[in-house]
């Protein structure tokens, strides 16, 4: 039977480790065998999804862990938090969409586990 998992993430990609944590569960659990892995990005967090992110040689990349769980999984962030950031839907790293509190609704009562970072 398949394990349904929704990762919610609040922080900036950088200067916490929280998202990097929660992506860092989020992949590895995603090739595991029998697990839907869904990610909800809002507030800080839709910057996760920015594409074109660029780090210093050595650190981690944000936007290439939330490509590992896109490849297996589904990502989706607050529409209302991606207004409010100034982010627009063509600025996203390929596979993430804008969604919405109600979509983000749904997942919460499909998932089998919730787990907020």
């Amino acid at each position: 039977m398949m394990k349904k998992l929704l990762f919610i993430l609040n922080e900036a990609p950088y200067g916490s480790e929280r998202s990097y944590n929660g992506l860092r569960l989020a992949g590895a659990l995603s090739v595991k065998d029998d697990v839907q892995v869904r990610v909800f990005l809002m507030a800080d967090a839709v910057g996760c999804a920015k594409a074109g992110q660029k780090v210093p040689e050595g650190f981690y990349n944000i936007q290439l862990m939330l490509g590992k769980v896109i490849r297996k999984g589904e990502v989706a962030l607050c529409g209302t938090c991606m207004d409010a950031r100034g982010l627009a839907e063509d600025e996203l790293t390929e596979g993430a969409v804008k969604s919405t509190l109600a979509q983000l609704a749904d997942w919460t009562l499909e998932a089998d586990k919730v787990l907020t970072f």
